[in-house]
C-alpha cells in the first residue's frame, strides 16, 4: 500500500468518524463535556474559586482521556454492528492505518471540547511557553495510552453494550479516584501509594506543576513522572500490538 493511499485512508476515516459526526451529531459534544464541566462547576462553587485551576487542568486530562477511551465504543460498533472491520481486513488497508485513522477521528471529534478547556486555561493565565510544551506532551501521552487501551478492549468485546459498562469504570479508575482534580499531597500516605498505580496521577502531577501558580515539583520527581507516563504508553501499545484480536479467531 503506497503512502498516498495510506494518507487517503487516514483522511477518509477521520472524515467518516470525526468530521461528519460533528456536523450531524453535535449533542455528543455536550456529552463529552458534561463530566469535566460538572467537576469544574462543583470545584469552583465549593472552593469559592480557590481551586478552579485544578478543575481546569483536570478537565483537560479527562477530556483528552475520553477522546482515547471513546474509541472502544466506535470500534466495537463498526466491528459487530456494521461489520466494517471485516471489510477493512479484506481490503488493502493495514491494521495500523485503520487504528490510527479511527484514533485521529476521535481526537478531531473531541477538538471542540478540548478547545473549551484550552480557552479557559489561557484566559485564567495558566499558559506559558515552557508550561504549554509540558502540558501538550502530557496530553498526547494520555491520549496515546487511552487509545491503546481502548483498542485492545474493543477487539474482545462482543457487543457495543459491553463498552457502556467498562467506560464508566475506566473513567472512575483513571480520573475520579486518582488526584486529577486535586493535588496528590491532599491524600493520606496510604492513599497516595494506591493513587500511584494510575498513570493519570503522574499526568496530573506534571500538568499541575507546569501551569498552576505556586505548584512545583523537583526535577527528579518530574523525571519519574515522565518515565512512568512514557513507559505505560509504550507498554499498552505493545499489548495492543501483540494481544489485540485484529481478525476473528
Amino acid at each position: 500500500m503506497s503512502e498516498r493511499h495510506r494518507l487517503r485512508s487516514l483522511f477518509t476515516l477521520v472524515k467518516l468518524n470525526g468530521l461528519i459526526p460533528i456536523r450531524t451529531q453535535p449533542l455528543y459534544l455536550i456529552n463529552l463535556l458534561a463530566s469535566p464541566l460538572s467537576f469544574l462547576f462543583f470545584i469552583d462553587v465549593i472552593s469559592k474559586g480557590a481551586l478552579v485551576a485544578y478543575g481546569i487542568t483536570g478537565g483537560l486530562i479527562l477530556t483528552m482521556l475520553s477522546a482515547g477511551t471513546g474509541l472502544q465504543s466506535d470500534l466495537t460498533h463498526y466491528r459487530h454492528d456494521l461489520k466494517f472491520q471485516d471489510v477493512v481486513v479484506a481490503s488493502p488497508v493495514e491494521a495500523p492505518v485503520y487504528v490510527a485513522g479511527m484514533a485521529l477521528s476521535e481526537l478531531v471529534y473531541s477538538l471542540p471540547g478540548i478547545g473549551v478547556f484550552v480557552v479557559l486555561f489561557a484566559v485564567k493565565g495558566y499558559a506559558s511557553p515552557v508550561g504549554d510544551v509540558v502540558v501538550a506532551g502530557v496530553l498526547v501521552l494520555v491520549w496515546g495510552f487511552a487509545t491503546a487501551l481502548a483498542f485492545t478492549l474493543a477487539t474482545y468485546f462482543e457487543d457495543v453494550r459491553e463498552t457502556f459498562m467498562f467506560s464508566p469504570l475506566i473513567s472512575l479508575l483513571l480520573t475520579v479516584l486518582p488526584p486529577v482534580y486535586y493535588p496528590l499531597s491532599q491524600l493520606p500516605p496510604w492513599a497516595q501509594l494506591i493513587a500511584r498505580f494510575s498513570p493519570t496521577t503522574y499526568a496530573a502531577n506534571l500538568v499541575q506543576a507546569a501551569s498552576i501558580p505556586g505548584r512545583s515539583i523537583s526535577l527528579g520527581a518530574a523525571e519519574v513522572d515522565w518515565a512512568v507516563l512514557v513507559g505505560v504508553t509504550l507498554a499498552l501499545f505493545a499489548v495492543a500490538a501483540f494481544k489485540a484480536r485484529w481478525k476473528e479467531p
